[in-house]
């Protein structure tokens, strides 16, 4: 820009005759050139300030903090036994794995440099990347990838990874080098290898649950520990932590984030409003509306979470009659139930298949027909079944068994867990099935009892629950007959052989289109048999600081997943030249 300055300057003539014209103007021409003079420095100077910005382009520059805060208290941060929210976060932020899911929902190499599949599908060997280091400095190497593995197969420590990696041997071939041989082809395998990684050298010393580095974690994450602030009593207030220089994927443009804890929401939710953080998450949708209306950035996506009745036929002999669960299905008002009890941070579902998780489900014909239709065809099924209300305006019907005529009442009872969203949508399921004359009776438990009492011995006529879907590989645990018992998933007590044939098939098929057809028929087969009527999918509900930039909420599966891409996270910005502008970090 000097030398263009210089460029005009020498167009000029010499400074002693623009001084002796000057010298014979008269006044009036006098003002007349020095207002020609201001005018034409004033187009100069603007021209070259609008060529400037043309070449100028916005860049995330290094620096600046986010404080985020979370409901529970950080305890197991290690990626083999995390299970609370508090937790997950952590290690999401503290360790690297071989693969790391990026943004657009692809896995791309972290800490590997690269991977081969042998032809049969059976062998995995991947390389890993020069210069790979924990956060105390500590090099990385085949031993602690093999360390990792063979802690969360080891039947002690009872990690909820386990089952994962059930079938899968880990061998190193060098320092560099580690070899997987599996038993049989696992279509989501790599998806296993974003698992983080410990090292060794801090975790073998001790007793996993008692090892120091549960609360003192150290990885090879995009952040480090600089600080941990705890209360008298030990209970972690917050984490201070500080970007990672030699992180594998560079160093994050944010170069501080705290994580502060909170017993509640409302506590969560009083410390964002005094401005103790900028961000907060997995909030209930009664909370992000009155956050939204207050203001604040709200980011929601639908999770794949499939929520919906559940029927134990064993328990209650009216669901073997599919006629009364296409009757339950068509009155349940899902719409209502997202409108009222999610605020529409939600979508209704009909399938046993989380929204967008596969493809072909964009194809499928939105139901135009109205309510009111609705109940309409639902009492005609269940009047041309023989269902008929007494005087009370419930349903009855008269069978013969055992060569005797019997009554039979249409009611069952709905077991539920004690959490907001669940109890207000079993209060209108209950409402919509009395209009048309089922007798509905609910129980509604804490969330442990409700897994350990109610779920585990499978004692309940309908359950009103969740499945957490992370892959479709998962549709096996809640859907193939062999997990109908505990600790199986498979709360609707669903036997099929063809199903099962369907699930075990497109479990190790590796070709996407060939899966997808696979579990397009599985799904063609529940709807048939009808063993659930599915409702609604939630939303991931975040609260972000006006300030960030980077973030991605695509393919978030669980809340942690929201730090994936927190390395590419930036709240600065400076204005370079274009052709610089790759340059920058």
């Amino acid at each position: 820009m000097k030398n263009f300055y210089n460029f005009i300057l020498n167009l000029l003539p010499p400074k002693n005759e623009i001084k002796k014209a000057i010298s014979h103007f008269s006044k009036r021409e006098y003002f007349v050139f020095l207002s020609l003079v201001v005018v034409f420095i004033i187009s100069t100077l603007m021209i070259l300030e609008n060529l400037n910005k043309s070449f100028m382009v916005s860049v995330a520059m290094k620096g600046g903090s986010i404080s985020e805060g979370i409901v529970g208290t950080p305890r197991f941060i290690n990626p083999i036994l995390a299970s609370s929210i508090a937790d997950q976060d952590l290690v999401s932020l503290i360790y690297s794995g071989l693969m790391r899911k990026s943004p657009d929902g692809s896995l791309v190499p972290d800490l590997a440099l690269k991977y081969e599949v042998s032809e049969d599908n059976l062998i995995y060997t991947f390389t890993l990347k020069d210069n790979l280091y924990f956060h105390d400095e500590k090099s990385i190497s085949s031993d602690d990838i093999i360390f990792t593995i063979n802690k969360i197969k080891d039947p002690i420590i009872k990690s909820p990874k386990k089952g994962s990696w059930e079938g899968v041997s880990v061998e190193k071939i060098d320092e560099k080098t580690i070899k997987f041989t599996l038993k049989q082809p696992y279509a989501s395998f790599l998806e296993n290898t974003t698992l983080g990684i410990m090292p060794s050298h801090l975790w073998d010393a001790s007793p996993l649950e008692l090892n120091e580095a549960n609360t003192q974690p150290i990885g090879s994450g995009p952040y480090k520990v600089s600080k941990v602030s705890k209360q008298s009593t030990g209970i972690i207030d917050y984490y201070d932590l500080v970007s990672f220089k030699e992180f594998n994927l560079n160093e994050p443009y944010i170069k501080n984030m705290t994580l502060h804890f909170y017993p509640n929401e409302e506590d969560q939710i009083s410390a964002l409003i005094k401005g103790e953080v900028d961000q907060i998450s997995s909030i209930t949708p009664a909370n992000a509306k009155i956050l939204e209306e207050k203001g604040y950035r709200i980011e929601s996506l639908t999770l794949p979470r499939i929520f919906g009745l559940f029927f134990n036929q064993n328990q209650n002999q009216i669901f073997t009659d599919k006629n009364i669960i296409k009757a339950i299905d068509l009155v349940i008002n899902k719409d209502n139930i997202v409108k009222d009890v999610l605020l529409e941070y939600g979508v209704v579902i009909n399938d046993p298949i989380p929204p967008n998780m596969i493809d072909y489900q964009t194809l499928s014909n939105e139901d135009t027909t109205t309510y009111q239709e609705k109940i309409k065809k639902a009492e005609d099924i269940l009047n041309k079944d023989g269902w008929k209300k007494d005087d009370n305006g419930f349903l009855h019907k008269t069978i013969i068994e055992k060569n005797k005529k019997k009554t039979i009442d249409l009611e069952f009872s709905i077991s539920t867990g004690n959490a907001p969203e669940l109890s207000k949508s079993a209060e209108l399921i209950k409402e919509n099935l009395e209009k048309i004359g089922m007798k509905i009776t609910i129980k509604t438990f804490e969330i442990g009892n409700l897994n350990q009492s109610v779920i585990r011995p499978r004692r309940y006529d309908a359950l009103l629950f969740g499945q957490i879907i992370n892959h479709e590989s998962d549709l096996f645990a809640f859907w193939h007959s062999s997990q109908r018992k505990d600790p199986g998933l498979n709360v609707a007590m669903y036997t099929n052989a063809r199903v099962d044939k369907i699930l075990e098939d497109a479990f190790i098929t590796i070709n996407e289109q060939s899966r997808v057809k696979k579990y397009a028929q599985f799904e063609d087969e529940i709807k048939k048999d009808i063993p659930a009527v599915f409702i609604y999918s939630p939303n991931f509900i975040y609260i972000v600081s006006k300030d960030l930039e980077g973030f991605s909420k695509n393919h978030i599966i669980t809340p942690s997943d929201r730090f994936l891409n927190s390395y590419l996270w930036y709240t600065k910005t400076d204005n370079v030249w274009k052709i610089f502008s790759e340059y920058q970090l």
